[in-house]
């Protein structure tokens, strides 16, 4: 199956049509190609040194550098976009949108996409009821999209915009059952019980399918823009009564 990508008009609406200096938070090859192959200077930073070393390998074009999203190793004002594919809820919300802000030039954009499976189709709608028939909590669409009113939430990104793109991901019956097999929880269901869930799933893609196409697995691809304020980070911190002072002079006789 095809993997998700981000359309050049996700591209241009999030990063914009003129070369940025763009950081991408997190390994998601696929979106740093796309973004890379509209003339963007693309860096991407992921906490895993093989992931990079293989994102590298894989794309040289790219740049790559192993850190945490919560303490980037970078000065201020260094970027023009900050990307964040599918990934925000993975991070600290108290301290990403604040290292983000930190990070990113004046008029500098924060940048979110989710990709979200659409269940309104029809044929979707029975996949889902197979799959639920021998795994009720499978299928659910927890996706970490609600992560995102935490930059609503936000001081630093006043102003969030959202774009919809409807993406379809070509789907073989191979696919579509393996699928199924890898949903959560398929690992603990007997050899009988995956025969019956690879069936179930097989027999809906042979109702659906019109030879020789495949299916195409519908996916919303939401994103959200937002320009960064950094009002926030000159505010002096707050004075409070309940520091514990601690005296750094010399002790005297």
């Amino acid at each position: 199956m095809a993997r998700p990508f981000l359309p050049e008009s996700a591209v241009t609406w999030l990063v914009g049509s003129e070369p940025k200096r763009v950081l991408v938070l997190g390994a998601a090859g696929p979106y740093a190609t796309a973004i890379r192959e509209q003339g963007h200077a693309v860096l991407v930073l992921d906490r895993e040194p093989s992931t990079i070393g293989r994102l590298i390998d894989h794309r040289p074009d790219l740049g790559g550098v192993v850190a945490q999203a919560e303490s980037m190793p970078f000065e201020s004002q260094q970027f023009d976009r900050v990307v964040c594919p599918q990934n925000l809820h993975t991070f600290a919300p108290g301290l990403v949108l604040g290292e983000i802000a930190r990070v990113l030039a004046p008029g500098g954009r924060l940048c979110l996409t989710y990709l979200t499976r659409d269940d309104s189709v029809p044929w979707v709608k029975r996949l889902v009821a197979a799959v639920r028939t021998c795994l009720p909590q499978a299928m659910t669409g927890a996706y970490g999209e609600e992560s995102v009113a935490t930059v609503e939430q936000s001081d630093y990104f006043p102003a969030l915009e959202t774009h919809t793109n409807r993406v379809w991901i070509p789907c073989s019956r191979t696919n579509l059952v393996d699928m199924a097999l890898g949903a959560t929880g398929a690992d603990t269901l007997d050899d009988s019980a995956r025969r019956d869930l690879a069936a179930a799933v097989g027999a809906v893609y042979d109702a659906s399918a019109r030879p020789p196409e495949p299916l195409q697995l519908p996916y919303r691809l939401v994103c959200w823009r937002a320009t960064v304020d950094h009002s926030e980070l000159s505010k002096p911190l707050p004075e409070t009564d309940d520091a514990l002072h601690i005296s750094l002079s010399a002790p005297t006789n």
